[in-house]
């Protein structure tokens, strides 16, 4: 088993007197996280896609969950979204019951915020658990194993099942795609229309790398753009996409509403425009280059509590940086490259406007970035 980095900044949490809460999509390894975390302990598990789990724990009153608890002074919940007035009750065992510690999953952050956010006001330590990480699977594989599959992973990805079975990379990743995620975007929205969601996907997948323009997507959609909004929304609450938003300080010519729009995995995305086509035969190696470093900087800043804004930067004249990173005050720029063959030329209106020189990431210092 892939040893997770999320698990031990949650024991750093853990005999607080507060919820564990681990939010992420399906199938990264929630529930895996969380048993591990149970140790060899006695935990009462208690599973939120059961109905009848979910009908007992909406239903219950402070006599009844100590009746369900019983003896057991550890809990775990698992896909707790699913259940109705689930933060209630998680108030009562965090108010009533301070001797059991409780571990919670969800795969929908939007359901678990409606659900949880007033009653665990105080009373939750969040965290979100993603795809396997670069660096974990190095850790788990070695050095020279890993960089074997460096090009593999950019189309394949980093989901657990993907990688713990390469025989079936590409019937787990389409499985994934259409039993997991859309089954659960569909049922969070009540969305009668499934062919317009694939659509907007596929269009969000072609343009990796790319800015998104709400009002040209509604047009070729053929719908309006507060549903385009509303859609792009849910799949980034059910973590499946993430934005970039643009940045923009001093300068007059600088394009300041626009986004980027990036995947957690790069075989999602690949699943989504069904192409597993090697990188040498590929015309978006530069996408999906850019979408992997991004994704795994982002797993990174989260594991590691590297609290930033993040953005990508462009001028109306074309002038472009990929992403950028603002934290106290301090602004770091990043330009990526598969091969670095020529000298780069960062723009310098940038690096003397806002005192930053770029730097350049490609496939021999990316671990810098990353890890």
């Amino acid at each position: 088993m892939i040893k997770r980095q999320l698990l031990t900044e949650i024991q750093r949490f853990s005999h607080k007197n507060k919820a564990i809460i681990v939010l992420g999509p399906r199938q990264v390894g929630k529930t895996t996280l969380i048993k591990t975390l149970m140790g060899g302990d006695d935990y009462l598990f208690l599973n939120g896609d059961d109905n009848a789990v979910a009908k007992q724990l909406s239903e219950a009153d402070t006599f009844k969950i100590k009746q369900i608890i019983g003896n057991h002074t550890k809990i775990f919940v698992d896909e707790a979204q699913k259940i109705n007035n689930i933060g209630n009750t998680l108030k009562i065992i965090t108010d009533q019951m301070p001797h059991v510690e409780l571990y919670i999953s969800g795969s929908s952050s939007l359901e678990m915020n409606q659900a949880m956010q007033e009653p665990l006001t105080g009373r939750k330590f969040e965290f979100e658990l993603y795809p396997i990480s670069w660096k974990e699977f190095e850790n788990h594989i070695g050095y020279l194993s890993a960089e074997n599959q460096l090009e593999h992973r950019l189309i394949y990805g980093m989901y657990p099942d993907v990688l713990n079975d390469p025989t079936l990379e590409t019937k787990t990743l389409k499985n994934l795609t259409q039993s997991y995620l859309y089954q659960d975007i569909l049922a969070l929205a009540g969305i009668r229309k499934p062919d317009i969601l694939d659509r907007l996907l596929m269009a969000l997948a072609l343009q990796i790398g790319n800015e998104v323009s709400y009002n040209e997507l509604a047009q070729l959609l053929q719908i309006d753009k507060g549903t385009v909004m509303k859609y792009i929304d849910l799949l980034e609450q059910s973590f499946i996409i993430f934005t970039l938003p643009s940045f923009s300080r001093n300068l007059r010519n600088e394009i300041k509403n626009n986004r980027k729009i990036y995947f957690y995995d790069n075989g999602i995305r690949n699943a989504i425009i069904n192409n597993f086509n090697g990188l040498e035969t590929r015309t978006d190696k530069g996408a999906l280059w850019e979408n992997f470093l991004i994704a795994e900087r982002r797993k990174q800043n989260a594991y590691t509590q590297n609290y930033c804004r993040t953005y990508f930067w462009r001028t109306q004249i074309q002038q472009e940086i990929d992403y950028l990173e603002e934290s106290n005050g301090e602004i770091r720029a990043f330009e990526f490259k598969w091969n670095n063959t020529k000298k780069y030329r960062y723009p310098a209106t940038f690096a003397n406007t806002y005192e930053s020189i770029p730097a350049l990431i490609d496939k021999n210092n990316f671990r810098e970035f990353i890890g």
